[in-house]
Order: C-alpha cells, then structure tokens, then sequence
C-alpha cells in the first residue's frame, strides 16, 4: 500500500468515526428533547402579565388581574 493510500484510508476512517458520532449524538438528542407546547400564548392588556392557556382558547382569563385577553401574536 502506498502511503498516500493509507493518509487517506485513515483520513477518512476518522472523518466517517466523527460523522457517525455526530448522527448519533443528533438523533439521541431529538429523541429525548421535550416537544414544543401547542399552547396559545397571551400577555394580559392591563397588568402585562403573560401566561399560557390551552389551544382551543381564544380568550383567557389573567390569573393576576382577572382581565380577560386576547392570544398574543408575535
């Protein structure tokens, strides 16, 4: 074997160890990564308090004040 040959056979073999290190690492992090919520995000008018409520919500009431709010869009 030539030793070009074999600067690149251990080249590459380091390259693809780290590739697959990199997919692995990514794929145990989404498995374990807590889902985004699908709850609706308001901000209350009179006090700016901001809270969450669940998604079949238009308007909430603010756990502060009491003032009921509309989903706050970004």
């Amino acid at each position: 074997m030539t030793p070009d040959k074999l600067f690149f056979l251990y080249v590459f073999i380091l390259l693809a160890a780290l590739g697959g290190v990199a997919v692995y690492y990514e794929l145990r992090r989404k498995r374990f990564e807590p889902t985004p919520s699908e709850d609706n995000i308001f901000r209350c008018e009179k006090c700016a308090f901001v809270y969450t409520d669940d998604a079949d919500v238009d308007r909430s009431r603010c756990p502060q004040c009491g003032t009921i709010n509309k989903v706050f869009k970004f």
